[in-house]
């Protein structure tokens, strides 16, 4: 059996993205302590790197959290109680915030605080906190400094905690990535995923340490990559200066990749529906797609593809289909696509509610667009394809007594007869499009 995945439960209003601002929520500084809890951002160069405001912070600070790292960077004279960060972080948090409720807390993060850090996942689990955080310069911004890379030029992922596959969703020729290191093997697994994914002329620079006066750097290219022994430090980060390799098919972000960028057994949207289909759903940020009925996967991983905060669960019967739709899904760079094996609408009961919702197969089965419309939340979208009459009669019926549009779409492609080329058309679809 393939793994099978649950979605997390998520807040009930608004995407991630936007949620502090929803009127409806008190105000947050109702809901905050009196006492904020400080975030300090130090670099590589330690204690002396710091500006005199963060010194001054931790200096007052009864409890100094950070890394064994970030720990010994504090001089003697810094009388806080030092606690060392848990690991893993996130079932710990809550408890480390209540155990010292009511003390002044500095937690010590590396550079900046808000960028992939431990500030960022303050807001997310904890957003009653107050906080005051005071960021050092971010490994980014200090490798667009020493490489000469405008910063706003540059694709930054994340491989600290996360799958290193989400690479390849970002992979195209000329392209500049910052890759955050999860530690000295990294640029190694990374120079053997962009070779296997056609990019094997890419030059990497492996730049460890930064804003330390033994930082060092390391180049060369992903196909050669041989770095002498112990020149890389588990603080690294890789620069990446994306080249195709002859013949390598570069895959753009826009929804319709072609359908040989998927393993499936016919069980599979086509490029220009798939295309139509993504437009209608409308991914946007924070938002949660069910794709019901997931055959290869395709419509959840485009609308992750389309919008990398947006969140997606494809839920399908047939255990080998889910277990391709999990492959898929880390070929084409969104690993994070959560799989339900299982047959709807009995797989769909232990949801969160989606934004958006795709029926692709099973539309007939009893109770299926029942269950799908009413978790969809006020103003999401519902999207049916029916390709059998059956369907089609379904969502006909459907579409007179909730509203929506339809709409026929016929594709055709040019196939040879002797000598000569025709038109082969492709079955017709009838699209059923409804915002709740």
């Amino acid at each position: 059996m393939p793994p099978v995945r649950r979605a997390l439960p998520r807040a009930p209003a608004q995407p991630r993205a936007h949620r502090d601002a929803d009127p409806r929520r008190p105000d947050r500084r109702e809901r905050m302590s009196t006492r904020p809890v400080t975030v300090v951002g130090i670099g590589a160069d330690g204690w002396d790197g710091l500006a005199a405001t963060s010194q001054a912070a931790v200096r007052a600070a009864e409890v100094v959290v950070g890394g064994r790292r970030h720990l010994t960077y504090l001089p003697p004279d810094v009388t806080a109680e030092r606690v060392p960060l848990p690991t893993p972080l996130l079932p710990a948090l809550s408890g480390l915030l209540a155990a010292h409720a009511g003390r002044s807390l500095c937690l010590l993060a590396s550079g900046d605080p808000m960028f992939y850090g431990i500030g960022a996942t303050l807001v997310r689990e904890a957003p009653d906190v107050r906080l005051r955080v005071l960021p050092h310069p971010s490994s980014a911004a200090l490798a667009c400094a020493k490489l000469g890379w405008p910063a706003d030029d540059v694709e930054v992922v994340s491989a600290v905690g996360r799958n290193l596959a989400a690479v390849r969703a970002v992979l195209a020729p000329g392209r500049r990535l910052l890759v955050l290191s999860s530690g000295s093997q990294t640029p190694d697994a990374l120079a053997a995923l962009l070779v296997d994914a056609g990019y094997g002329a890419s030059r990497l620079a492996v730049l460890s340490r930064l804003g330390s006066p033994d930082g060092t750097v390391v180049t060369g290219t992903a196909a050669g990559w041989d770095p002498p022994a112990g020149r890389i430090d588990a603080l690294n980060l890789v620069a990446v200066a994306c080249g195709a390799d002859a013949g390598t098919a570069p895959l753009g972000r826009v929804p319709g990749l072609p359908d040989d960028a998927y393993e499936h057994d016919g069980q599979l949207t086509k490029r220009e529906i798939r295309a139509v289909t993504l437009a209608r759903l409308v991914p946007l940020p924070g938002q949660l797609l069910w794709d019901v009925g997931g055959g290869a996967g395709s419509i959840g991983i485009e609308w992750l593809r389309a919008e990398r905060t947006a969140e997606a669960v494809a839920i399908e019967e047939r255990a080998d289909r889910a277990e391709r739709i999990v492959a898929n899904a880390a070929a084409l760079g969104v690993p994070d696509l959560q799989v339900v094996t299982g047959a709807a609408p009995d797989a769909l009961k232990d949801l969160p509610a989606p934004d958006a919702v795709f029926v692709g197969g099973g539309a007939n089965d009893p109770g299926v667009l029942e269950t799908c419309w009413e978790a969809l939340r006020p103003g999401g979208r519902l999207v049916v394809n029916a390709v059998t009459l059956q369907t089609e009669a379904l969502v006909v019926a459907r579409q007179a007594e909730l509203g929506g549009d339809l709409v026929k779409l016929a594709i055709s492609r040019t196939a040879p007869v002797g000598g000569f080329t025709v038109w082969r058309p492709a079955a017709p679809v009838t699209q059923w499009t409804v915002v709740k």
